[in-house]
């Protein structure tokens, strides 16, 4: 009888100390000019065994693509609707009615609704977290009248300049001054409502912009020198950020909540270190550091509930005011290729493109050798104010290209971006278009992909600052 019994209690046991890898999600941003289709992203985030996704809005194509997938979904509420959901419960009640409700009846299994996207990341100042608690009071509020309340639940993104510690110590870590009382009122609400605490945290921009941060410790590396903090050891980038936020967690008194990482992640290019390479080594390595359950130095054994990876696909209408790498955090190229191996739930199986994509022409853009080239600096400055070319930029994959092979990525990048219009490949009659693929070793010229809708307005945070472009030219750009 105990035989028959033993393997039920060594399953039961396998589903206690087994690493709860259903907690692994993706970040799917759609800040692209010729986004895929969303019904074919449902198809392969399947395929990858993918069973989370964390959206920035509530798109109601996404949303629909997403009826019967069992895929457990975040919403996002943006930013600029934060301060209209503080100050009215009508404005609240429209927006639970408009973008919840029909769905969840329609089989979309909505888990959290993040009010805002880092409100507390400190180059908007005071312009969005003043009114993150009473929107999410107002929402919540919304949500019982619309019985939905036991269905989902409300969770504040927050930035990791959210938290700090000047001496760089984590048990020293707590909120920034400016945000103290806000963050308390969230903590209390969170706590109320059995919410985790939502943080994004990133070892790669760390790296950028800590000196004491090395590219090794970032990246897991055994032969990282590992940092001290009293008897603690810290052998990696991420546990040092995550202990700084649990400190402050536990000096705002709330040091039991539960965590959940809302966006992690390395770029593949726009930057010397963002590499497919270094993504690679830095998502494997924090996979399984993850998956193994070992937690942090103050936190043993208790890893984060859940883990959204920054991100599915890269974007190429994402801001890039951080640094040009910003449009280059995908697993997965625009285009749903995928550019390393990684276990997101699909085992030991590789990972699975997107299928049957649909391109425009195979067609490109370049300079005419024939015509006077003086002006050709002018023309891809023109090109680059409203086109992607970041791959341009110091590092990045296309930094090499001599003269006048990136005049040709630019205005390559124009064309593309304009839906490959005749008109958009003219440049004063410095264009040429051509059916001979014009790449060069890891610098891809693209060809975009066929949208239903065209894609060739003008997007105010696709212009290149001056700056930027100061740069390239210094640096042996254009």
């Amino acid at each position: 009888m105990a035989s028959e019994k033993l393997p039920w209690i060594v399953i039961l046991l396998l589903a206690i100390v087994s690493p709860r890898i259903e907690g692994i999600g993706v970040n799917w941003g759609r800040a692209a000019s010729h986004p895929l289709p969303p019904s074919k992203v449902v198809e392969f985030l399947k395929s990858n065994g993918i069973t989370k996704v964390k959206l920035f809005d509530t798109n109601p194509e996404v949303l629909e693509s997403l009826s019967g997938s069992n895929i457990d979904v975040t919403v996002g509420v943006p930013n600029s609707m934060l301060r209209s959901l503080n100050s009215s419960f009508k404005v609240a009640q429209s927006w639970v009615h408009d973008n919840l409700a029909r769905y969840f009846s329609d089989g979309v299994r909505i888990e959290y609704i993040a009010i805002g996207d880092e409100p507390f990341n400190h180059v908007y100042g005071d312009q969005f977290f003043p009114f993150v608690v009473g929107a999410a009071e107002n929402i919540q509020t919304a949500l019982t009248k619309a019985k939905l309340a036991g269905r989902v639940k409300l969770v504040v993104p927050c930035s990791f300049d959210a938290f700090q510690s000047e001496s760089g110590l984590p048990s020293k870590g707590h909120f920034r001054a400016d945000v103290n009382r806000t963050m308390s009122e969230l903590l209390k609400f969170l706590t109320k409502h059995q919410s985790p605490f939502f943080v994004n945290i990133s070892p790669f921009l760390s790296y950028h912009s800590n000196k004491n941060i090395s590219l090794d410790f970032a990246l897991f590396k055994e032969t990282a020198r590992p940092h001290k903090d009293s008897r603690r050891t810290y052998k990696n980038s991420f546990d040092l950020s995550y202990d700084t936020l649990v400190s402050a967690l536990s000096s705002a008194g709330s040091d039991k909540m539960d965590i959940v990482i809302g966006q992690i992640g390395w770029p593949t290019d726009g930057a010397a270190s963002a590499t497919s390479s270094n993504a690679q080594v830095f998502m494997k390595k924090f996979l399984e550091h993850v998956r193994s359950r070992s937690g942090t130095p103050l936190r043993p054994k208790e890893p984060p509930i859940e883990t959204y990876i920054l991100s599915l696909l890269d974007e190429d209408n994402r801001s890039i005011a951080t640094g040009n790498f910003e449009r280059y955090w995908g697993v997965f190229t625009f285009d749903g290729q995928a550019k390393y191996q990684l276990d997101l739930g699909q085992g030991s199986r590789k990972l699975v493109n997107a299928q049957n994509v649909q391109y425009l022409s195979s067609k490109w853009c370049v300079v005419n050798n024939n015509q006077n080239l003086s002006n050709a600096t002018t023309r891809a400055l023109e090109a680059c104010s409203s086109a992607d070319c970041s791959a341009l930029s110091p590092g990045a994959s296309c930094f090499n290209l001599s003269w006048p092979g990136n005049i040709s990525y630019a205005l390559n990048s124009y064309y593309q971006q304009h839906d490959q219009r005749a008109d958009s490949c003219d440049f004063g009659g410095l264009g040429l278009i051509t059916t001979v693929d014009p790449s060069v070793g890891t610098c891809r010229f693209i060809v975009q992909l066929r949208t239903s809708s065209s894609a060739s307005f003008f997007i105010s945070h696709w212009r290149i600052t001056a700056a930027t472009i100061l740069l390239w030219l210094v640096g042996g750009g254009f």
